[in-house]
């Protein structure tokens, strides 16, 4: 590509100084403004192609520096602030006098503006632009440009101290002038141009006095420019706009009155104002738009009305408007929106902007205001004050049929309707960020008409769930605007379901650093079409340290289902197995688990080893409501008369602070034999049942003489069945029944029950015992004395 424009400004260049080097032939524009420059010791041909040159702002730059310089092809020298002087770069340069930008060159006196004049009519008899601006100006008397050359096109005098221009008198002569400017001076009226030797300006088509001071205009002050086009009276503090100021200004076209003191229009100040196409009234304090204020403006296609204090236009304030394309009524104090003032442009209007009024809705029982505005295309709701809308009618924007841009912003509307957008099937353009109250709850389908819906702007609506169902149909979608919502992950597949994203913007969402955004992490970092806004500085949400870019993922991969399945089925399984075998096998698995206990401890160990030597003869396990005669018979009996066996009593023997079951096991297996008392309450016993089961254990493990069954009363066998292993007990070994009060003789029939049961309690063997039983007869299962053993089990 070939430079065209270049740039040296602010460089601190002192000269343009070379060895035999050129400018490439396609620079026209140079810029060395705002350097040291003392000289430009270049050749003669170095700068004669250059069209602009800007050499502004290089305070030490003399005019004998441009001597020497080839730039007849220069049609624009700028040299504000330099120490050139007019006269003498006029007589050494060859530029073309009318080329010279006279702005900044020290020429605030008439004298040296008459100079001027003298100096450019040697040279040219007409000359196109003639720029006056920042010398400094205060007036100009009638006859001070008189000996210029004819301007033909424009008299620039911005930035200089001007009063007044005195219906441009100091112009005579000038007759041809097309463009006057007077920007940033110190006028502070513009007054009445009538009278029969007022100079007449015909010619004149841009007439520019923004940023001064005026107050007022008054009647007929363009009387002198019949047929400017342009008009220009902006930027200043005009409170006084006389009636008939803008009077016979029929070819006008563009009039910019905006950031003045304006309060009142009347029906008669645009009268004349026939061929207007753009009326800028923004930044007035205009609060009432009257019957017939636009009444004759039929051309006008802009007219600007924001930044006033407007609350409400009369029946036929916007009559005669029948051409208007674009009304702008933002930063007004309208409360409501009425479709009846605007039939009269309803099949022209395509911009409104209504932003920043006090429009707001509480029901949603109200038509279309826009019902007829079928040609709006651009449409501005956003900023409604104080409150926002509010609240959105499901049939608000009925009608819009070719709308293409909508602002809903800062509105803080508690609700979407489904179908609150289905009839702006033409939209491209939609923002509603910071529109919602508190978290958005955006319905499925909301967006499902906007198939042809460009860019998007959902930014800091609360959004939590990104997903198809709701974003799913905008196809044609590039731009996507997400960010400072408080969603915690993103659906991929909603994210490819529109083809056409171009440009996604998530910053300020707390996406969580876990396996639930794998996925989009891969995308994020994979796709090749979405440019993602800073997505190498997107934060994880708990630790900042870390970035969702490259948080680690590799655990998010492992096939966890099969391991799950299986701890499932078990879990399953246990849950239905461990309740029947609760029911079914309660005390074994106790016991079990006792057992299971004890051995860990090393406890049968311990305890076989001191079975030769064991402590006790023998441990009596009964319950606490046989106690009476445990103590009163049993213990006597065993202990004392002459007997020499020792017995273990839970209540006397057990160790004092030690666990219950620990002392069970040590009395079982701490005696030679167990002796079970049994009674019916024993049978209902736990710690009995305990007792039993552990010396059964030693019977039926060891093979050894350990258990001895003393039955205290009757128990039907059909109440034993419940207690398996006492019958198996029972079916195997001797047991012994206490005789009661109805046997033959009791004396005897206990003295021989005692007998059996010391006896018993002597032998060491199972073969010992067996032969005993045998040779005695009685107290087994197959006794034959039924005078003295009639306490054998039936």
């Amino acid at each position: 590509m070939s430079l065209i424009n270049l740039d040296l400004c602010f460089n601190n260049f002192t000269n343009l100084s070379h060895s035999n080097a050129s400018l490439p032939a396609s620079l026209t524009m140079l810029y060395l403004c705002r350097n040291n420059l003392s000289t430009l010791a270049c050749g003669w041909s170095f700068l004669r192609l250059i069209e602009l040159l800007d050499l502004s702002y290089n305070p030490h730059l003399p005019s004998k520096a441009f001597q020497g310089v080839d730039l007849r092809q220069t049609r624009y020298l700028r040299l504000r602030s330099t120490n050139v002087s007019v006269s003498v770069l006029l007589n050494v340069s060859n530029v073309k006098a009318g080329h010279v930008d006279f702005s900044g060159m020290g020429l605030k006196s008439n004298k040296r503006l008459t100079e001027l004049c003298t100096l450019l009519r040697m040279r040219v008899h007409w000359i196109k632009n003639l720029r006056l601006g920042s010398n400094g100006i205060k007036n100009l008397k009638s006859n001070t440009l008189s000996n210029c050359p004819k301007i033909t096109q424009s008299l620039d005098l911005s930035r200089n101290q001007l009063k007044s221009i005195t219906c441009l008198n100091f112009l005579s002569g000038h007759k041809h002038i097309q463009s006057f400017s007077a920007e940033h001076n110190h006028l502070t009226s513009l007054p009445s141009c009538t009278g029969k030797n007022m100079l007449s300006f015909k010619n004149v088509t841009e007439l520019s006095v923004r940023y001064n001071r005026i107050l007022s205009v008054n009647s007929h002050a363009f009387n002198i420019t019949p047929n400017i086009k342009t008009l220009k009276l902006n930027i200043n503090t005009i409170a006084f706009l006389h009636r008939e100021a803008l009077k016979g200004l029929k070819k006008l076209e563009t009039l910019r009155l905006d950031n003045n003191l304006l309060t009142d229009l009347f029906n008669v100040t645009f009268e004349d104002l026939h061929n207007l196409k753009t009326l800028n009234l923004r930044n007035n304090h205009i609060s009432v738009i009257f019957n017939g204020t636009f009444q004759n403006l039929g051309n006008l296609t802009t007219l600007d009305l924001g930044g006033n204090k407007i609350t409400h236009f009369e029946a036929s304030g916007l009559d005669g408007l029948k051409g208007l394309v674009k009304l702008y009524l933002d930063g007004n104090n309208l409360k409501q929106i009425n479709s009846a003032r605007y039939h009269v442009f309803q099949d022209t209007l395509k911009v409104l902007d209504l932003q920043k009024n006090q429009i707001r809705f509480l029901t949603e029982d109200r038509e279309s205001p826009f019902m007829n505005l079928s040609k709006l295309s651009d449409l501005k709701l956003d900023w409604q004050m104080p409150y926002g809308i509010t609240l959105l009618p499901r049939a608000f924007f009925h009608g819009l049929y070719s709308l293409k841009s909508l602002y809903l912003s800062n509105n803080r509307i508690s609700h979407l309707a489904p179908d609150a957008f289905d009839h702006l099937t033409d939209l491209r353009f939609l923002t509603l960020d910071s529109s919602c109250v508190g978290v958005a709850q955006l319905q499925p389908g909301v967006f499902k008409n906007l198939r042809k819906l460009k860019t998007l702007i959902v930014e800091n609506m609360g959004i939590q769930n990104f997903s198809k169902a709701v974003f799913g149909n905008l196809t044609e979608l590039e731009i996507l605007q997400l960010n400072s919502n408080v969603m915690r992950s993103i659906d991929v597949d909603a994210l490819e379901a529109l083809p056409k994203l171009q440009y996604l913007d998530l910053r300020k969402i707390p996406l969580s650093c876990t396996c639930e955004n794998s996925i989009l992490q891969n995308w994020t970092l994979n796709n090749k079409r979405v440019q993602l806004v800073y997505l190498y500085s997107l934060p994880c949400q708990y630790d900042k340290k870390f970035k969702f870019y490259n948080f680690d993922t590799k655990v998010c991969y492992i096939d966890l289902g099969q391991y799950l399945f299986f701890s499932t089925a078990a879990a399953i399984f246990l849950f239905t197995v461990i309740p029947l075998l609760y029911v079914k096998l309660y005390w074994k698995m106790k016991y079990g688990y006792y057992v299971f206990r004890s051995w860990f401890s090393e406890q049968w160990r311990r305890l076989r080893e001191e079975e030769e030597n064991c402590k006790y003869d023998a441990f009596v396990s009964y319950n606490s409501s046989d106690e009476h005669w445990v103590l009163n018979q049993l213990l006597p009996n065993l202990e004392g008369n002459g007997s020499s066996f020792r017995l273990c009593l839970h209540h006397r023997d057990f160790e004092l602070g030690r666990d219950i079951v620990s002392n069970i096991v040590s009395a079982v297996y701490g005696s030679r034999k167990t002796i079970c008392v049994v009674s019916r309450n024993f049978l209902q016993s736990e710690w009995c049942s305990l007792e039993i089961q552990l010396a059964s254990y030693r019977l039926f493990d060891e093979h050894r003489d350990v258990l001895l069954l003393v039955f205290l009363e009757q128990i039907p066998e059909r109440q034993l069945s419940s207690y398996h292993r006492m019958r198996k007990v029972m079916l195997k070994k001797t047991y012994l029944q206490w005789p009661g009060s109805d046997c033959t003789d009791p004396v005897q029939a206990q003295d021989l029950f005692w007998n059996k049961l010391r006896r018993a309690l002597r032998k060491g063997s199972i073969a010992d015992e067996e032969k005993t039983d045998k040779n005695e007869g009685c107290c087994s299962n197959d006794a034959s004395d039924t005078s003295l053993c009639f306490f054998v089990q039936e």
